[in-house]
């Protein structure tokens, strides 16, 4: 799945979760996606803002986790996502993926 496929993706299960109330960022290092949960709905797009959380992972493995076939609380155990700043945010990301 290219970026814009998984960008794409994230902004139809987003719009249908529940609002994050805070702001997320994933970083794949050259690309980022923003996540702006504070105005009463999950807006997604692909700035590089500074976040409340920010979870540093590789595009294939958040593909894994958008799709499915990894589960988030795996993948943090197994050290494919890195967290930083609101842990409870992270925590969410669950219910943002069943979308």
């Amino acid at each position: 799945m290219a970026f814009e496929a998984l960008l794409a993706s994230l902004q139809e299960k987003a719009a249908h979760a529940p609002v994050l109330g805070k702001t997320l960022k994933f970083d794949f290092g050259d690309n980022h996606i923003f996540i702006d949960g504070t105005d009463g709905s999950n807006v997604v797009s692909a700035e590089n803002k500074d976040a409340d959380c920010t979870i540093a992972v590789a595009l294939e493995d958040l593909v894994g986790m958008v799709n499915g076939s990894l589960n988030p609380m795996t993948a943090f155990m197994g050290g494919k996502l890195k967290v930083h700043g609101d842990m409870s945010i992270a925590m969410k990301l669950q219910s943002l993926f069943k979308g």
